[in-house]
């Protein structure tokens, strides 16, 4: 499988980041554009409609502010694009997760939490394993991972709580104890 990623500034980078190492965990070849839909429009336009030509299957769309660039992206590829509104401005990234997924119809832009690029990745991955049974066979075992590490720390959590409720339960005990001790010296005193 190979994607695009494609970023409108390099302040993008520290986020989309992310969606690089999911790349490079998944052994998926990878073409980085740093390119601005309004600055930079003719290197959007060529790098999306020449995409299908160099073999990718998708792209992931980093932008923030206004967000264009996925758009913009669509409106030049038939290829699935994904958008990852980033976190800029004073709207903290409302105003392009907003521009990002209300696409018009007919132009559809799948859209990922803001700053989510590793969640665009891995949807990436969704669609390349759809017709790539040793990715598909990939992203499974990594599902699976997920849910034992999860798993595993449920059961450390589930250790504490019991040994917790134990040492609680010996408190009560002593407590207890000692309550009647009292208890009875006094009954004995009167």
């Amino acid at each position: 499988m190979k994607v695009g990623l494609v970023m409108g500034s390099d302040s993008d980078i520290p986020v989309m980041k992310k969606a690089l190492e999911v790349f490079h965990d998944f052994d998926v070849e990878c073409e980085v554009l740093l390119a601005s839909a309004h600055r930079t429009p003719a290197a959007v336009q060529e790098f999306a409609s020449k995409a299908r030509d160099r073999g990718l299957s998708c792209i992931v769309a980093g932008a923030g502010m206004a967000a264009p660039l996925p758009g913009v992206i669509a409106s030049f590829t038939t290829l699935p694009v994904i958008g990852v509104p980033l976190e800029s401005g004073s709207l903290k990234g409302m105003d392009a997760l907003l521009a990002i997924v209300q696409m018009p119809s007919g132009m559809p832009v799948a859209t990922v939490a803001i700053n989510g690029a590793k969640n665009a990745a891995l949807l990436a991955v969704q669609i390349g394993a759809t017709s790539d049974p040793e990715l598909a066979a990939k992203y499974k075992a990594y599902r699976e991972k997920m849910s034992r590490d999860v798993m595993e720390k449920n059961d450390k959590l589930q250790q504490h709580l019991n040994t917790a409720a134990s040492v609680y339960n010996k408190v009560q005990d002593t407590v207890e104890s000692v309550v009647r001790t009292v208890s009875d010296a006094v009954e004995k005193h009167k």
